[in-house]
């Protein structure tokens, strides 16, 4: 028996680390290309810094395709070869078979829920600051090739650029609910980052500002100073998808307590206009945006406590995928093991995915309890049980 144990994981580990290091280089390349054509301007540097935190972002996706590929191959194989019709003969159950997979592939399960959680925070963080520090060279070569740069915060158009002048600019600041938008035009202006501070500065001279309606007009320089992140330019956490796991519960701690606190104070200034006799501001229209800050709260708390179970339930479709695609792949006897991953992988596509993001999307909401984000694992497991026994039967 430990000869085949170590057979049947040596064929296993074997093609399955093949498998991963092409799949996983070309999901690297397409993340990569991908990122440059996005931001434009990236140089070879900057694209050999982002490498390894993209690398978790693709093992995260290649991990469950490779395992189901591995086990589709292996098993397929030996099921076509007989192998498995003489262990039967000998006496021997399937279950001997087996039993090896899925403890293997309950280890990878639980590296897949720690390269999640990198994928989210590490990887995230660090193509972030790659990216911010050399927004600064994006910018210019965005505006020397297109004339153009714009991010979610401000857009800046030019007539030309000279070294690192931009000649005639025109910066819209976009408007949100701290301050209205503005549209600046200078003479010249220039672009300073600061990585450290994730900020861009823009130093414009001789021009004016116009917001709403009102125009001011400024010689010498103007310096503005503007946030290249929405957490930073906030001042509050980041989005829980890309928080580390160790974050998430001492975050949720501190959103409950800001609810507590949004509900007391709504508690005490409803009491103060009781006593003071001003009814008229307890009727629903002063009370809008109470409702729609504490609405926001509990939606960033749903978030929070729904984030680790979407990464452990992801982490372990890995587990789930093959209890599916061995047995399926020993049932079907053919050698040509691209038609069993194929005919594995169409009800994972159909079925898992889509019901693992209407549960997380509702979970988010906090539409649905978020152990509900487990049930495409459920599925597709109790499925792969029911295979299993199949396979023991026959």
């Amino acid at each position: 028996m430990r000869i085949m144990t170590r057979y049947l994981l040596g064929q296993l580990l074997a093609v399955f680390f093949v498998s991963l290091s092409i799949i996983t280089l070309l999901l690297v390349l397409v993340v990569v290309v991908k990122r440059a054509h996005e931001e434009g301007g990236l140089g070879a540097f900057q694209i050999a810094q982002l490498l390894p935190y993209v690398l978790p972002q693709a093992l995260q996706f290649a991990l469950p395709a490779t395992a189901l590929f591995s086990v589709s191959m292996v098993y397929g194989r030996m099921s076509s070869s007989n192998e498995v019709v003489a262990l039967k003969a000998l006496g021997i159950s399937p279950w001997a078979i087996l039993w090896p997979m899925l403890a293997a592939m309950t280890l990878l399960s639980l590296a897949g829920v720690w390269i999640n959680d990198m994928a989210a925070g590490w990887s995230t963080e660090g193509i972030k600051r790659v990216i911010i520090g050399s927004i600064e060279e994006i910018a210019y070569g965005h505006l020397q090739s297109q004339r153009s740069f714009s991010t979610h915060r401000f857009s800046i158009t030019v007539k030309g650029v000279d070294q690192r002048r931009l000649l005639d600019p025109i910066v819209t600041l976009q408007a949100d609910e701290d301050s209205p938008s503005v549209m600046i035009r200078a003479e010249w202006a220039e672009l300073k980052a600061d990585p450290a501070a994730d900020t861009l500065t823009l130093l414009l001279h001789n021009g004016s500002a116009t917001s709403g309606g009102v125009q001011v007009d400024f010689p010498g320089t103007e310096r503005r100073v503007l946030p290249l992140s929405e957490s930073q330019r906030r001042g509050r956490a980041g989005a829980p998808a890309e928080m580390p796991l160790s974050q998430i519960p001492p975050a949720i701690v501190l959103q409950r307590q800001r609810i507590e606190d949004l509900q007391q104070q709504s508690a005490s200034r409803a009491a103060f206009e009781m006593l003071t006799g001003e009814l008229t501001e307890l009727g629903p229209g002063s009370w809008q945006d109470y409702r729609e800050q504490l609405r926001s709260y509990q939606h960033q708390l749903s978030r929070l406590i729904a984030e680790p179970y979407r990464r452990w339930a992801g982490g372990f479709c890995c587990l789930c995928f093959v209890m599916i695609g061995a047995p399926l792949a020993i049932r079907m006897r053919n050698a040509n093991f691209l038609t069993s991953f194929f005919l594995c992988f169409l009800p994972i596509l159909l079925v898992y995915y889509p019901l693992f993001m209407i549960t997380f999307i509702q979970a988010k909401q906090g539409v649905i309890p978020p152990s509900a984000i487990w049930s495409a694992n459920i599925l597709i497991a109790v499925a792969g049980v029911g295979l299993m026994r199949d396979v023991m039967r026959y």
